[in-house]
């Protein structure tokens, strides 16, 4: 096989793992299987067996434990070793994914975020039905099992894509106008829209514009991109994801900016790596340009402009792919504290998967539904009004399990934050 050729060649990464054991209470797999074979250095261990022959790529064991990995790189963050797990993994899927064809809903979600047409429809349809309101109110009311359970989660996740009023004061719907210096041009920026967020979260796009523009940034539009390919990547469809990498890396390279910035952690994980997907210079200078929102407004010494008072509880939880994949830490911190009266309450565990990971949920329901339940029942310690995310998988994973319990604490992006402390004070 090509791809298992291909998985061999990273022979020399895959011995990098010393066998420690510091990835096993941080993967949420091991926590919640108490299995070897569940836990990043069993994967790795069933990786080299197939490179070395003992084990074939159908294998039960090779497909179900890659299978159910998340992906969320929590191993990388704490591996003195340097292994590079989430590179691997991608590759080994690709091999399982060839070996075997995955079942039905796995292979949709991919098929359906590379064609635009398709995925237009698709997410104007979701928006539509979101719109009915349908979704929040059977959210919670199905069984949390079996077939009505996986259509329990998929309303709650659509539910909690909904743009939400940030009530806080007396005063909540009333902008007052202050003054403002304006601040000097900073350089020229493109955003990644995305497709998930353009479909469904257009109001954080929205509020990305908002900020930058309050904050001196110059939003250069640009035409030509589109999905960014991580859901193919992190599902083995290297070769889509690579088809799409090369349309972005064109369309950004020709942008001229001095950065590209992405407001999903999973998009943005990606962008960061294109050069090591395609093995191309042009990905390469471009992959350096790369910032999260909160990186640009609130990282290397900078402070976004302060805007009006917003008296909230806030609850953060770092994306994955933002914390362990980016390292991106301190930054979305920085930007909220920088918000007048808001408060920020620490989540016990917050640097542990919500257990988003795509359909992830519907696709492993029992283990899903338990690494969710484990974020869901951590956040509700804290009494927070609002939970802050830089994902749309998290907001909408953690959105689900909130309304699954009962709960109507609403998940946001730290820019829609932001923007709301800039439109009470008047400048949107």
């Amino acid at each position: 096989m090509e791809l298992r050729a291909a998985l061999e060649e990273q022979k020399d990464r895959l011995g990098h793992c010393v066998h420690c054991g510091f990835c096993l209470p941080v993967c949420p797999t091991y926590i919640q299987l108490g299995d070897e074979a569940d836990s990043p250095r069993g994967r790795l261990h069933l990786m080299r067996a197939v490179v070395e022959g003992r084990l074939e790529p159908e294998s039960d064991a090779y497909q179900l434990h890659l299978d159910r990995c998340l992906g969320c790189r929590a191993c990388e963050t704490v591996c003195p070793s340097g292994v590079e797990y989430g590179f691997l993994l991608e590759r080994a899927r690709a091999l399982a994914v060839e070996a075997r064809r995955p079942p039905l809903p796995v292979r949709l979600l991919p098929a359906l975020m590379a064609r635009d047409g398709a995925r237009s429809v698709a997410l104007g349809m979701g928006r539509v039905i979101r719109g009915t309101g349908i979704p929040e109110t059977m959210a919670g009311r199905l069984p949390t099992t079996g077939l009505w359970g996986r259509v329990g989660l998929a309303m709650g996740m659509l539910a909690s894509s909904r743009p939400s009023r940030l009530d806080a004061g007396s005063d909540a719907g009333k902008a007052k106008t202050r003054p403002r210096n304006d601040p000097p041009s900073r350089g020229r920026v493109a955003m990644l829209t995305g497709c998930v967020q353009s479909g469904l979260f257009a109001h954080v796009n929205r509020a990305t514009r908002t900020v930058l523009e309050a904050n001196g940034w110059e939003v250069v539009e640009v035409t030509g991109q589109g999905c960014c390919g991580a859901l193919h990547a992190h599902s083995g469809r290297l070769d889509q994801a690579r088809e799409l990498a090369r349309v972005n890396v064109s369309a950004f390279t020709a942008a001229g900016v001095d950065h590209v910035i992405s407001n999903a952690a999973g998009c943005g994980a990606l962008l960061r790596e294109s050069g090591e997907l395609l093995e191309d210079e042009a990905a390469e200078a471009m992959a350096k340009s790369v910032r999260d929102i909160s990186e640009l407004l609130a990282g290397e010494g900078r402070e976004p402009v302060r805007g009006a008072p917003l008296p909230l509880k806030v609850a953060y939880d770092p994306p994955c792919h933002l914390h362990h994949a980016q390292r991106v830490t301190t930054s979305p911190l920085r930007l909220l504290e920088s918000i007048p009266e808001l408060e920020l309450v620490p989540i016990p565990g917050a640097e542990e998967c919500c257990g988003g990971a795509g359909i992830y949920g519907i696709t492993h329901q029992d283990l899903g539904g338990r690494v969710g339940r484990r974020k869901t029942d951590a956040i509700l310690t804290t009494g927070c009004d609002v939970v802050a995310t830089g994902n749309p998988g998290c907001q909408m994973q953690i959105g689900a399990g909130l309304l699954a319990a009962g709960e109507r604490i609403r998940v946001v992006h730290p820019v829609e934050l932001l923007a709301e402390s800039y439109r009470r004070a008047g400048w949107s």
